[in-house]
């Protein structure tokens, strides 16, 4: 019988899990992989931060469809992008399975990005590049693992510095 563990067991164990990739020698190659709609992402570590279940989201009006509020993680408030709906799909569904995916620090924002689900630390020794179409500026490379399936790498820093996501209201 497989042991049980709490929600909290869960995040320390991945934090730490992420923590560690991030110091091992294969760093560069470590990703975190995310889903965000039928779409699947992945984000160097260094530019993520914590992992989060979905709190509370305050709606705040006069705002774009995909800016979902703002939230108080730990005292601090975030801005609440639905990553998604902000690259015109359809909006994240309130499921056990979407998570926040806080911007890492050294971007001196509070932002997190609502994604669909995450899908573990991923190594690009097992993807074959390809190059990203011209578009969306966050999207840096592409990347198709072997069951044929893209993988888009997210750019954070192009990303939190997109005009676009830096006009969340209406």
């Amino acid at each position: 019988m497989a042991r049980r563990i709490s929600l909290r067991e869960f995040q320390q164990d991945l934090v730490r899990r992420l923590h560690e990739a991030a110091a091992s020698a294969e760093a560069p190659s470590a990703r975190l992989g995310v889903k965000v709609g039928s779409e699947l992402w992945l984000v160097r570590l260094e530019e993520a931060g914590e992992v989060l279940p979905v709190p509370p989201i305050a709606a705040v009006p006069l705002t774009r469809p995909w800016f979902r509020g703002v939230t108080n993680i730990r005292g601090n408030l975030f801005s609440v992008v639905d990553f998604g709906a902000f690259q015109g799909g359809e909006p994240t569904p309130p499921t056990p399975d979407a998570r926040l995916l806080l911007v890492a620090e050294r971007y001196n924002t509070s932002a997190a990005l609502l994604v669909t689900r995450m899908l573990g630390l991923r190594n690009l020794h097992q993807f074959e590049i390809r190059p990203a179409p011209v578009g969306r500026a966050w999207e840096s490379v592409h990347y198709v693992d072997r069951e044929g399936q893209i993988w888009r790498e997210l750019s954070m820093n192009d990303l939190v510095y997109d005009n676009d996501f830096l006009q969340a209201g209406l």
